[in-house]
């Protein structure tokens, strides 16, 4: 597991917290991981609220970790990256990140996002820009990519993040770092800030299987004020060999990552793992059914932006319909205008049928077939990207592009079943990552087969990183 008796020495004294600040902040120069960053705020003054006395005993007591800022975080601010929200302090803790807290973890700041969780890239936030560890000039990922690139970099053990179609397991894959993003309703949404409700969930970017198994096991549980939480009914079952299902005749991908796809079938088959083809004729109906959901929700879940009761106030408006028209204008970016635009459209009258409802038939198809095929293999092993970290610009990949690469990740979010990211290889200098998708409650079966294929190949960091200053 990662060291974490390292970094629980981290914040135990003013030399070691401040040859760790100057490690971040030279880092973050380079990367811009973090909208906030103080390690001061919540770890003064004893145990954080919430915390027990039997916390001390707790592996995750005294660790820093980083929280994405569509999460609420007492005491920090909760801007989703959008000037719509810039200096929103944020009233109270998000279940998650209270019972990591009550474990002792510290918070010790706010990563950056696309604004409200809209990208895959988090060029699209209004209050700064990430940068990829391993080669700042290209993209970190998104929307969790200021969680993934601090993992990356060493500016914290874990980090929280959120996943909507892809925005923890795509940035890990990019990172080259694990990212969990749970069953549905496994980890309590209280304190995330909406987005689509119904494919939406809190998870773990780590730097290690082990720790993001740790961080999982002390969020997960029913959570009486997010209703769609659940107990958590694991079946206790990691079958040994694991029958592992692989894609076929894949034809979208670069040849970097369906060189690594290939290899890692073929590590899984030397680690004694049965392997076999499988076919999944809905992911041509992903996306266009994963758009037409989120689109619909974000519609909703926005409207509540408003520069009235708070939010965004423009400096003049002669009624109350200019004070919301400016304020939305001024207050949201480009991306999540396009979204909510789309979502109110495939949510008219008379549109919900041709768009809406059958975006919906087609999510139950997909449910069924991943069903289907976990009936016949424990987990899948799927690309989560085309491509490695691509450039920003004209070099990169265009919005539309982007879009269309959602089809691997978005799959998992559709059905509410889980997916773990992991590091797979290294191209031309360049992590990239697969994932492995499980039935719902079964993670472990995820951190097995992860922590099996890191023993055949261990993870690398990127230039830069080093633990030197902790010694």
């Amino acid at each position: 597991m990662e060291a974490l008796s390292s970094w629980r020495n981290v914040l135990s004294s003013s030399q070691t917290k401040q040859a760790y600040t100057a490690y971040v902040r030279e880092w973050e120069a380079r990367i811009g991981a973090f909208l906030e960053f103080d390690p001061d705020r919540l770890s003064g003054g004893g145990r954080p609220a919430g915390t027990d006395a039997s916390a001390a005993d707790h592996p995750l007591a005294g660790i820093p970790f980083a929280v994405k800022d569509n999460i609420a975080v007492e005491g920090f601010s909760l801007t989703c990256a959008s000037r719509m929200l810039e200096g929103l302090a944020s009233p109270y803790t998000a279940t998650a990140v209270a019972r990591l807290q009550a474990a002792g973890a510290v918070v010790v700041g706010k990563t950056n996002l696309d604004e409200f969780g809209m990208g895959s890239s988090t060029d699209n936030s209004a209050l700064g820009r990430t940068s990829n560890p391993w080669d700042p000039s290209r993209v970190a990922g998104g929307s969790s990519g200021g969680s993934a690139a601090a993992v990356a970099a060493g500016l914290v053990p874990f980090a929280l993040g959120t996943d909507t179609g892809g925005s923890i397991r795509q940035p890990a894959a990019f990172c080259g770092v694990y990212g969990l993003k749970p069953t549905y309703g496994a980890v309590s949404r209280y304190g995330l800030v909406a987005y689509a409700s119904s494919l939406e969930g809190i998870g773990v970017l780590a730097g290690s299987a082990q720790l993001a198994r740790l961080v999982f096991e002390t969020m997960r549980g029913i959570d009486p004020r997010d209703h769609s939480s659940v107990e958590y009914q694991a079946s206790g079952e990691a079958p040994s060999p694991l029958r592992v299902g692989v894609l076929g005749g894949i034809r979208e991908l670069s040849p970097e990552v369906e060189g690594v796809y290939r290899n890692a079938i073929t590590t899984l088959r030397e680690l004694g793992m049965q392997t076999s083809e499988i076919t999944l004729s809905t992911l041509e109906y992903v996306v266009p059914a994963y758009y037409t959901i989120a689109t619909a929700e974000a519609s909703a879940n926005l409207a509540r932006f408003n520069g009235i009761r708070y939010g965004h106030r423009p400096a003049f408006a002669e009624n109350p319909e200019q004070l919301v028209q400016a304020s939305r204008d001024e207050g949201f970016g480009e991306e999540v205008k396009l979204r909510i635009l789309l979502g109110t459209y495939v949510l008219r009258s008379g549109f919900q049928d041709q768009y809406y409802v059958r975006a919906q038939r087609v999510r139950t198809a997909i449910r069924n077939e991943l069903a289907s095929a976990f009936a016949g293999v424990d987990v899948l092993l799927l690309p989560v990207f085309p491509t490695p970290a691509f450039k920003r610009g004209a070099e990169g990949l265009t919005p539309f592009q982007q879009k269309l690469a959602d089809k691997f990740t978005a799959t998992a979010n559709l059905a509410g079943v889980p997916g773990l990211a992991f590091p797979a290889g290294t191209v031309d200098g360049l992590p990239v990552g697969l994932q492995l998708l499980a039935p719902p409650f079964e993670e472990e079966r995820l951190f097995r087969a992860a922590e099996r294929y890191a023993e055949a190949s261990p993870n690398r960091h990127p230039a830069g990183y080093s633990k030197e200053w902790m010694r």
